[in-house]
């Protein structure tokens, strides 16, 4: 029985030694072949050198050129509505008339008190001419006169207070209030509003103040208009920095013949300055960012095998960027023009890795790309 087991240990550890040796006689080869990663495929693209636009971007507020809110001026009752909720008026347009019945009794009064008051006044003076009156009677009835005029002038203030009227052309807004209603001493009727042109307010930091004067282009984009790009110019730039931020208020006048920019809304305004900055330019996608630093990988020639397919590898290069523009971003420093970048898939390359490159699904970089799930 001890011998059955000792056989079988025996069997036991020289099958260990064989698998370990074939194990062994496997890495070895494996080791001679010195077996290379397998190439990835890349797309690529050539570092090339630009001019791009010096601009200055913020983000901007809609005014309107001229917009108030309607009000009554006087206490009254509402008698007429004059006007359709956003509709467009001109300057001098009814809006709303309210009760002015008492205003046109004491008008007509006024005027009968005007127009006897003229007699004597005449009367007066003729007389005073013919020195039959003296020069009390002239001057009392002169002051007579004057005062039956002021009165009808004031009466048709008043009326003319309580007739309501456009003071500027634009759109109304939505009907603050109804027929009959009692208004009292400023409250509001409607808005409104001249929205074209109309102006759009942005600050810059002071230190740009230099940079830019009235007549310079400005574009303007908003969400309301996504795939529009809207070209006014700079009209006036504010004389004094706010202290709080030491930022300068510009303000840009854009046309709006479809008044589809409204008050109120925010938008991001680019003041195109007149000199232009040449920059070398890869994608954005070619670059590989990391907390120590940014880099490419440089697709180059295998120079130590040149027998063995592929004969194309990459080289991390580190670089420092400048301004981004769209799908490209500027190299101000650790790169050429003309050397090939990859372009796409960086984050799964290392130094020195061998590459196939293959730019038939390559994508389309623009410096002002316009995406179609924007």
């Amino acid at each position: 029985m001890k011998k059955k087991i000792l056989i079988a240990l025996i069997g036991l550890v020289v099958l260990i030694v064989i698998i370990g040796g074939i194990k062994g006689l496997q890495i070895g080869w494996m080791i001679s072949q010195k077996r290379q990663p397998l190439a990835e495929t890349v797309t690529t693209f050539a570092a090339r050198t630009e001019n791009w636009e010096s601009v200055l971007s913020s983000v901007a507020s809609l005014v309107a050129v001229q917009g108030v809110t309607v009000s009554a001026e006087l206490a009254g009752k509402v008698a007429h509505i004059a006007f359709e909720p956003g509709a467009t008026v001109q300057a001098g347009d009814l809006l709303v008339q309210q009760d002015i019945s008492a205003e046109t009794a004491q008008l007509r009064s006024a005027e009968a008190t005007v127009a006897l008051t003229k007699i004597t006044f005449e009367r007066a003076r003729k007389l005073l001419s013919q020195k039959t009156s003296s020069q009390a009677d002239y001057d009392n009835a002169d002051a007579q006169y004057k005062q039956a005029v002021a009165q009808a002038d004031n009466i048709r203030a008043l009326i003319a207070k309580k007739t309501i009227r456009a003071p500027f052309a634009g759109v109304l807004g939505i009907r603050l209030v109804n027929l009959g209603q009692i208004l009292s001493a400023g409250e509001a009727i409607v808005s409104l509003q001249e929205l074209d042109p109309i102006f759009v307010n942005f600050s810059l930091p002071q230190q740009q103040l230099a940079r830019i004067k009235t007549g310079f282009t400005v574009r303007v984009k908003t969400d309301a208009l996504p795939d529009q790009t809207i070209e006014g110019t700079i009209t006036a730039i504010n004389p004094e920095v706010e202290k709080a931020t030491r930022n300068i208020v510009v303000q840009a006048t854009v046309k709006n013949t479809r008044h589809r920019l409204r008050p109120g809304m925010f938008g991001n305004a680019t003041v195109v300055l007149p000199e232009q900055n040449t920059v070398l330019a890869i994608p954005v996608t070619a670059v590989l960012n990391a907390p120590y630093s940014d880099s490419v990988f440089i697709v180059e020639d295998n120079k130590n095998d040149k027998n063995n397919p592929p004969a194309r590898v990459v080289r991390q290069q580190f670089v420092r960027l400048g301004e981004r523009r769209g799908d490209f971003v500027a190299v101000t420093s650790g790169l050429k023009e003309g050397e090939l970048v990859v372009s796409t898939g960086v984050f799964k390359l290392r130094n020195g890795q061998a590459v196939i490159v293959d730019n038939t699904l390559a994508p389309a970089f623009k410096i002002a790309p316009t995406p179609k799930d924007a």
